[in-house]
Parts: C-alpha cells; structure tokens; sequence
C-alpha cells in the first residue's frame, strides 16, 4: 500500500471588525486522490486554494459577507465542507476533483457576495473561468462565468438548496475541442444542481443531484446527471460510521456507480483515524472495476499570534 501525505495551511489575518484576508495553500505527494490511481506518475505538488480578501457586517437581520481574489467555486454543496477534517470518509464525490471533474477544487479568480437573512442564505460569484475549467488569472482563454446559490432552512437541522452556473469553459489549449477554430463564447456549460441536508440527533445526511450540459464542437453536447447520499452515524463521542453511495449517467449510455463506507475514531479533538473502503464501476469501453482500501489520519494543528503594541 503506497504511502501518501497531504497537508493545508490555512493562514488568516484579522485587519479590523470586518476587514479579513484567508487563504488555503495544499501540498500533498501524487498519487494521493482517489482518481490519481488510475494513471501512473509519482511526485509533489502545491497548490493555492483560496486566497482572498474578505469584508464582512453582522446584525439581528443577518449578515453579508464580500469577497474576492481566488476562491473555490461557489456551485453544490461539497466544496463548502471540502475538509478533510469534516468529509467523514476518505474520497470525494465524481462530479468534484482537482482534473477532468465537472466542478474542480481548484480555485477560480472571482468576486463573490453571500448574504443571510432569517431562514434564507443566498450567494453570488463572477468568475474568470469555468469551475469546469478553472484558469490562472495570467492565463490566455479567460472568459466570464456566473454561479449563483440559494437555500432555505425549513427547521433547525434540515436545510434544501438549489445553484447554477453558466458560461464557457474550452480553451484554444484544448487539442480534442477544436476551439482553436471555434470562439469558446460560443459553446457555454451550464450546471444546476439540488442539495439538501438533514442532521438529527446523532445522525446527519447529505445529498445532491445535479445536471451538467458540455456542448463541444468536436464530440458533441455531453450531458452528465450525477447523484449521491452521504450518510454519517455518531455511535459515541470517538466512533463514526458513514457512507457513501454514487450514480453518474452521462451521455452515450455511460454509467458510474460507486458505494464508499468508511469507519471513524477520534483519538482526541485534533486527529481523525479513518479505515474506508470504496469499490467503483463503470461501463466504459473498458469496464473494470475499482477497488480502494484506504487508512487516513486527519492531524490539525491550530497557531495563532497576537499583535502586540
């Protein structure tokens, strides 16, 4: 079983009352993710997920919260808890992913306003790029992306939501699009998906079916519906069980199922033992099976300094 390491800083300065910066900055050793085994390759990387400037205002009404400079996008539910101190089991779902995913973990240079109010939560963001194709903001092919956001609490604990994106997301980079002769404004992706949560007592569960329409002038329009419940049970203060079931349906009769179950222990409030097995299958041109058996243990480790006068 090949050993693997991931680790991410997440710096914040406090500048006033509502003035902040944050940033999250990933290195971790390949192959590390699920999706990694696949192809062959080793060695290390980094990467800067987040770094932004925030402003945020609290009151008895609600809150808004302003910011902008490289953020994760804000489509789905997933990247809001992608931790891996908060993700109960080892893997993340198909549609999300560094490469090849319809929205990635990798950040887009965007501008993004999050406002609550009583029962509602609302969030809006203009994007360089696609979370489909997230681009540098030195990057040649930058084009405008919207993604937006809403949800309601129904009562403590249960909460649905709906979110959307839209705008192009080939680059003239791209050898398989043919976009080097095509204007990528042309050929927008669109995703709109449906999440809902539910925790009670010592159980919680987390769901989210989306859709996703990739026109190419190559291949086609391809469209992708995918799914997932993410269930977790608290059976005492250190032990959790939880699992995780998948299904992809995508153009040209593809299919993707998977099922991830994974066992937790909690040695003190800072470490997560996790022991997961996944087993994956498809129905590719060359169907096979993917079977994972993965132990990971979750280290946080919190500093903070205080500026003296």
């Amino acid at each position: 079983m090949p050993e693997m390491f991931d680790s991410i800083v997440w710096p914040s300065w406090k500048i006033d009352n509502n003035w902040f910066a944050t940033g999250a900055v990933q290195l971790y050793t390949r192959p590390y993710f699920y999706s990694d085994f696949s192809s062959p390759g080793f060695g290390a990387k980094g990467d800067i997920l987040q770094a932004s400037l925030n402003y945020s205002r609290v009151s008895d009404k609600g809150s808004i919260l302003l910011r902008a400079g490289e953020l994760s996008s804000a489509f789905g539910s997933f990247l809001l808890r992608y931790d891996d101190a908060d993700n109960p089991l080892v893997d993340i779902p198909a549609e999300y992913g560094y490469y090849y995913s319809q929205v990635s973990t990798l950040p887009v240079a965007a501008a993004e306003i999050d406002l609550s109010r009583a029962r509602w939560d609302g969030r809006a963001q203009f994007a360089n790029s696609s979370p489909a194709n997230p681009r540098s903001i030195f990057a040649h092919d930058q084009y405008a992306n919207w993604v937006g956001g809403t949800g309601i609490t129904l009562h403590q604990g249960f909460r649905i939501g709906v979110s959307a994106y839209h705008g192009p997301y080939l680059d003239k980079e791209d050898e398989y699009s043919y976009s080097k002769w095509v204007n990528p404004h042309k050929w927008p992706a669109r995703g709109l998906g449906l999440d809902a949560s539910l925790a009670r007592n010592h159980s919680s569960l987390q769901v989210e079916v989306q859709k996703f329409v990739m026109p190419n002038p190559a291949a086609g329009t391809y469209v992708e519906w995918d799914s997932y419940a993410e269930f977790k049970q608290t059976l005492s203060p250190r032990w959790y069980v939880a699992m995780r079931p998948l299904l992809t349906r995508g153009s040209w009769d593809y299919r993707e199922r998977s099922i991830e179950i994974a066992a937790g222990f909690r040695p003190n409030r800072y470490q997560i033992l996790k022991v997961d097995y996944e087993l994956a299958k498809d129905n590719s041109s060359s169907p096979h099976n993917e079977n994972t058996l993965a132990i990971q243990l979750v280290t946080t480790l919190n500093w903070s300094a205080a500026a003296r006068n």
